[in-house]
This record gives C-alpha cells, structure tokens and sequence, in this order.
C-alpha cells in the first residue's frame, strides 16, 4: 500500500489520484481558517515556493472536526488561504480527518505514521504527513511544529 491508492477531490470539485504525485515528495496537511495554527499556511507556502521545483508536493485538507474552525464552504476556505496567505499549493475539499467518516487517505496515514505514543488519530489542525518519493508515510509532525522545522526533513527525502 501507499497514497496512490488513494483519490481525493480538490475544493474545485475535482477527482485527483494520488497517483499524480508518484515520484514526488508529499507534506499532506490538515487545516483549518479559524485556528491558532493558521498562520502556519505562510510557512507552508514558503516551503512550497523553496522547494516545489525540486520535487515537493504540498497537499491541503480543510477539516471541520476540531471546535468547528473551519466552517466555510470549499470555496471560502480556498479564498480565504489564496488572500490572506497567497496559497498557491492544491487545496481539497474539507474532509474528516478521525473518526468513523474520515478519508480513507487519512486513516491510512494515521496507521502509517502514529504520533506521540503511538496515537492513531489525528488530533488537532495542522498534524502534518510526509511521504517519501515512492508514496510511503514517513513521518507524522505535530500541529506546534512550525513548517520551517520540517526542512531538514524534506531536504532529506528530495536528496
């Protein structure tokens, strides 16, 4: 198994297979407008104007499922992040991210790559997943890790 098993349907509407991004390296994000973590979309997109040309690939999930932080539609989440922090990497739309209902993208990564303790669910906005170039978790980041922190890492997959 790996993330191109998977398809998910960007805040456009639009199906995409994970499969697209074989041969890239991934930071899948769960995100929210309304949290304290927000901010964090400016150094996700840093990253993504850092490194995008040398194969990384950022992926962003709205969810909902945290004290209700993102409640806007599909639409308004994307012009919320393309105004206020100048996204430019793909937006999909809000989906579960735990629980019964979440993305089978997310229970997978979830099983993949546990966090602190060997936790399955994703518990807050922000927990970030990074997939190595043939489409396996590698490592799970928590919601506080700032985007910055994650370089060395990435650098480390890109090669």
């Amino acid at each position: 198994m790996s993330v191109y098993e998977y398809e998910a349907r960007t805040s456009a509407g639009n199906e995409v297979k994970l499969s697209d991004y074989q041969g890239k390296v991934v930071l899948v994000v769960n995100t929210a407008s309304k949290c304290g973590f927000t901010p964090q979309f400016q150094g996700l997109q840093e990253l993504y104007d850092k490194y995008h040309d040398r194969g990384l690939e950022i992926l962003g999930f709205p969810s909902n499922q945290f004290k209700e932080q993102d409640p806007g539609s599909n639409e308004e989440i994307l012009e919320f992040c393309q105004l206020n922090y100048g996204v430019k990497f793909p937006m999909f739309e809000k989906v579960d991210v735990k629980g019964e209902n979440a993305h089978p993208l997310f229970r997978y990564l979830s099983d993949e790559a546990p966090g602190l303790m060997g936790s399955k669910s994703v518990k807050w906005n922000f927990t970030k997943f990074l997939i190595d170039r043939d489409g396996k978790p590698v490592k799970r980041f928590a919601p506080q890790t700032s985007p910055d922190q994650l370089e060395k890492d990435i650098e480390k997959l890109l090669g």
